[in-house]
């Protein structure tokens, strides 16, 4: 725990000294000479100060970007850190303002010192060491290109190695031997310089310290090993074949988990593979590759025994909604409380729709090819939607694919992945925006009737029990805003329409739970799931970004 706090203080020390360089350069106030200041007996001259000026510019902005390294304990971020707070600390002595900014540089940089023992975290598996140079001397290189042909084409009177040498200097701020005939075009000058310098290094660190997300996926003999581990007890288990993960299994090789790493979250999803008995085994695995990557540890969509072994690691368990299991040996449509699936089944049969249920090895190579294609345009959003209850890709052998077909068109298809030997999942469920309501309870319904599955896991339903407890008599203000609450979500994310839909069905609830391990964590957490599922997060245009670099 002092750890935790010595690592929080040093973050955001680190983060006023930042701050405080930008405005001792920035804010005019900031700028104003003191009388007695070491600059004035120091007799700097003007362009010392401004290359100081440009330093201390530089390294409070990396100081600001290195505080989030610090956070995550990274030792590279921690080595940053003490050069960018040794070089301010000398920068401030070249600028005439208050000696403030330049005291707590100095303590920041003593501090890091004395705490270097909580800073041991590795890079990340993908780092961007290499594109941080690259990118370095690209922009060096183009700026001192751009100043030299600038230098080219000016009135001046220099040589090839005084206009380089200018250009060079310019980078950090400092004036050459080029004399120019007029100020506007000694301040161009400057400004390309100073613009292409302070990229540079702004660049190279965003690169070097930003918190790279390693592209996972898994492969052939870690899906067979995973394959090996599946049994009848999780719903969710075959989800975790997922190609976008990665694994580690325990010592003695009888359980697995499988996590993606999403903004710094190393997160699973649903409970370890394997013998539950050696589930403790795989989380200290994959807890000592939280540490050594100072990844943030969580776990979504896990059981209530799942989340009980996660608790005894120390992680705070929340629940999260509950998933529907229809078991089928006694689901029927007869029963008043079955009454709007039955008429809804009725209703679309009488409009010439048929369901077809099949094994996916069964279907024609082309046929899957052309479901996969009206799924994907079926599906409403441009990235496709779940992590926990979703597979990513559609004919795994052992699926099972149910289509609603009218006047020989498929206007609607479901499919569902293995849940053991005695049960079925439901992976995708996707239908033509054309189609008649209802599809999808005539696909359903069908299925539950013929399937010789024991049991169907359907939709998971987002905090079912809040949206219950506040549409009952006599629920108190707290459960009443909190269900409320819910419904003005889901207009944007589909809570109360799939609780709806999923209880139609009459399941049993099983609840599932989130394990995070603290509560200054959750919205960090937050992030990475409804990033993880495709409901939100970061902006697209960052991932993009993050994708290609």
């Amino acid at each position: 725990m002092a750890g935790a706090t010595t690592v929080a203080v040093i973050t955001w020390v680190t983060r006023l000294a930042g701050l405080l360089a930008l405005v001792s350069v920035l804010v005019p106030a900031g700028r104003r000479t003191l009388r007695g200041h070491v600059a004035t007996w120091l007799e700097l001259p003007h362009e010392a100060t401004v290359g100081a000026a440009t330093v201390a510019l530089v390294t409070g902005v990396l100081l600001m970007l290195l505080a989030t390294g610090l956070k995550r304990r990274k030792r590279r971020a921690w080595q940053l850190a003490v050069a960018a707070a040794a070089l301010l600390t000398v920068s401030h002595l070249g600028l005439r303002h208050t000696l403030g900014a330049g005291l707590v540089s100095l303590a920041l940089l003593v501090a890091l010192i004395a705490t270097r023992r909580y800073f041991i975290a590795l890079p990340d598996p993908v780092t961007g060491r290499w594109r941080a140079i690259r990118v370095f001397l690209q922009l060096t290189v183009a700026g001192v290109a751009i100043n030299f042909a600038l230098l080219s084409v000016a009135p001046v009177d220099a040589g090839v190695g005084d206009r380089l040498a200018q250009s060079t200097l310019a980078l950090i701020g400092v004036s050459g031997p080029v004399t120019f005939p007029a100020l506007w075009l000694e301040d161009l000058s400057a400004a390309v310089g100073l613009l292409f310098g302070i990229g540079a290094v702004l660049l190279a660190a965003y690169f070097l310290l930003r918190s790279a997300e390693p592209a996972p996926e898994l492969t052939d003999e870690e899906v067979e090993r995973l394959r090996g581990l599946l049994g009848e007890r999780d719903s969710l288990g075959y989800f975790a074949l997922r190609r976008d993960k990665f694994v580690v299994f325990s010592k003695s090789g009888k359980a697995a988990v499988t996590y993606r790493v999403i903004a710094g979250v190393a997160l699973c999803s649903a409970d370890p593979l394997g013998d539950p008995e050696a589930w403790p085994g795989a989380i200290e695995e994959y807890l000592d590759v939280c540490r050594r990557y100072a990844w943030t540890p969580a776990t979504m969509g896990c059981s209530e025994l799942g989340a009980t072994v996660w608790a005894r690691f120390g992680l705070e368990v929340l629940e999260i909604g509950d998933e529907a299991v229809v078991d089928t040996d006694t689901f029927t449509l007869e029963g008043r409380v079955m009454r709007g699936v039955r008429q809804a089944v009725s209703r679309t049969k009488r409009a010439g729709y048929t369901a077809r249920i099949r094994k996916a090895e069964d279907l024609p190579a082309a046929e899957l090819d052309e479901l996969r294609a009206l799924a994907a345009t079926w599906r409403g959003t441009d990235t496709e939607r779940g992590f926990s209850m979703a597979l990513g890709r559609m004919g795994d052998p052992g699926s099972v694919l149910v289509t609603a077909e009218h006047d020989g068109q498929v206007r609607g298809v479901l499919q569902f992945v293995p849940w053991g030997e005695k049960g079925l999942s439901l992976d995708v469920m996707r239908r033509d925006r054309t189609a008649d309501n209802g599809v999808n309870e005539l696909m359903i319904s069908e299925l539950l009737l013929t399937t010789p599955a024991q049991h169907v896991s359907l939709n998971f339903a987002a905090f079912r029990a809040v949206l219950e407890q506040g549409q009952r008599i006599g629920a108190g203000p707290v459960a009443r805003l909190s269900a409320r609450t819910l419904r003005f979500f889901s207009r944007w994310i589909q809570i109360e329409t799939l609780y709806r839909f999923n209880a139609k069905f009459q399941p049993r609830w099983v609840p599932r739970y989130l394990a995070y391990p603290a509560a200054r964590d959750l919205p960090h957490v937050g992030v990475a799931v409804f990033e993880a599922e495709g409901l939100g997060g970061r902006p697209s245009g960052l991932l993009r970004a993050l994708q290609r670099v």
